[in-house]
């Protein structure tokens, strides 16, 4: 597989409705799309970074240079055996994950293309269908709040997670439970507390919630090892786990009893794998979380997401959700029941509308591997 050039694009895409976090408020998303084009193939990626360092430090104006200044450079004219072969070649940049995963997971799709093979049996996926809860996020009033989880129930999803932080959640969620008492239910905190914080989010307690996300510190798990042997409710980690290393700390030490892997997060499809196997190792089950992904990096997360312990329902939700018109055929669909089926597609198993793309793009830049 020689990877001969690679595009990348910035493309804008309003959402549908606004998607706030304790973070700030998000109406627009700038998306950057990566294209690996290798012996007649193309694979296609989306990278994950934010309009803002906020959620991590990588942000879209310092994922573009780092992937044209050294990670491209790295790999373009060399055969690679397969997509994972990059990662050592990527070894030298320290951190940067999120750029790392983009240049991956494009060379995963462009594999699986290669290969005739489905990627998420690339992956070694083994689920034809997979169940899906929806994250969402603060609104303008609790009413709001009600309303669109009505919605959403009704859409036949699986799980409602909702984003906490302080003044905004016992209230919030005393109001949830009093309208649904069984659904399954958790909320996101997105790191909006501390540990001096713990009497308070003992009282989450007494919600029945299937995780409260990633309460603390960003880069933390000791504290979150701490607070956790003050809680009945399970933590999950999200922001904390960036490789197989932290996740396996994690759970030795207690910090968490669930695990949320993004694959853009942990810096691609071979480092999630390791982190899923971790856990499965460990009986610690995992889900996918979104990242307020065009259908390209929604695509990637459905493929993930067929690997077996991925067995909590995650963030992959509709398409319609986010967006007037997705960039993929066919859209993602869930079914009543709360369900993605997987494609048995060569690659994500979604065509790339690349007229619509090349409409939606703000920037775009080539580099090529020397004759």
């Amino acid at each position: 597989m020689r990877v001969e050039a690679i595009t990348l694009r910035e493309i804008q895409m309003p959402l549908v409705h606004f998607f706030e976090t304790s973070f700030g408020r998000t109406y627009i998303r700038r998306i950057l799309l990566l294209t690996v084009h290798c012996d007649g193939v193309d694979g296609w990626s989306e990278c994950v970074t934010g309009e803002d360092p906020f959620y991590s430090s990588e942000w879209i104006e310092s994922t573009w240079p780092t992937i044209v200044r050294y990670l491209a450079p790295a790999i373009l004219g060399r055969n690679l055996q397969s997509a994972r072969d990059c990662a050592p070649l990527f070894a030298k940049v320290r951190g940067h994950r999120m750029a790392k995963a983009a240049v991956e997971n494009a060379l995963w799709d462009a594999e699986a293309k290669q290969k005739s093979l489905p990627l998420w049996k690339l992956l070694g996926g083994t689920r034809s269908e997979i169940p899906c809860g929806v994250s969402i996020g603060i609104q303008d009033s609790v009413e709001q709040l009600i309303d669109k989880i009505q919605t959403e129930l009704a859409a036949g999803y699986r799980r409602i997670k909702i984003k906490v932080k302080p003044g905004w959640d016992v209230n919030v969620m005393e109001k949830i439970r009093s309208r649904w008492a069984d659904i399954t239910l958790s909320c996101d905190a997105n790191s909006a507390y501390t540990l001096d914080q713990t009497e308070h989010l003992r009282s989450f307690d007494q919600f029945n919630l299937l995780m409260i996300e990633q309460p603390l510190w960003d880069d933390d798990i000791f504290y979150h090892a701490r607070l956790q042997k003050e809680l009945k409710t399970s933590i999950c980690l999200d922001e904390s786990i960036v490789n197989g290393r932290t996740a396996a700390t994690a759970v030795e030490t207690g910090a968490c009893r669930i695990i949320n892997i993004k694959v853009g997060r942990v810096g691609g499809f071979s480092e999630a794998k390791k982190i899923h196997d971790i856990c499965h190792s460990q009986k610690i089950p995992v889900w996918c979380g979104g990242m307020l992904e065009s259908g390209i990096g929604r695509a990637h997360n459905i493929a993930l997401s067929t690997l077996e312990n991925f067995s909590l329902p995650g963030d992959v939700s509709a398409s319609k959700r986010y967006w007037k018109e997705d960039i993929i055929d066919p859209e993602v669909h869930v079914s009543p029941e709360g369900m993605i089926a997987i494609s048995e597609q060569p690659g994500t198993g979604y065509r790339i509308k690349e007229d619509l793309i090349e409409k939606l793009t703000r920037r775009q830049e080539t580099v090529r591997a020397e004759r």
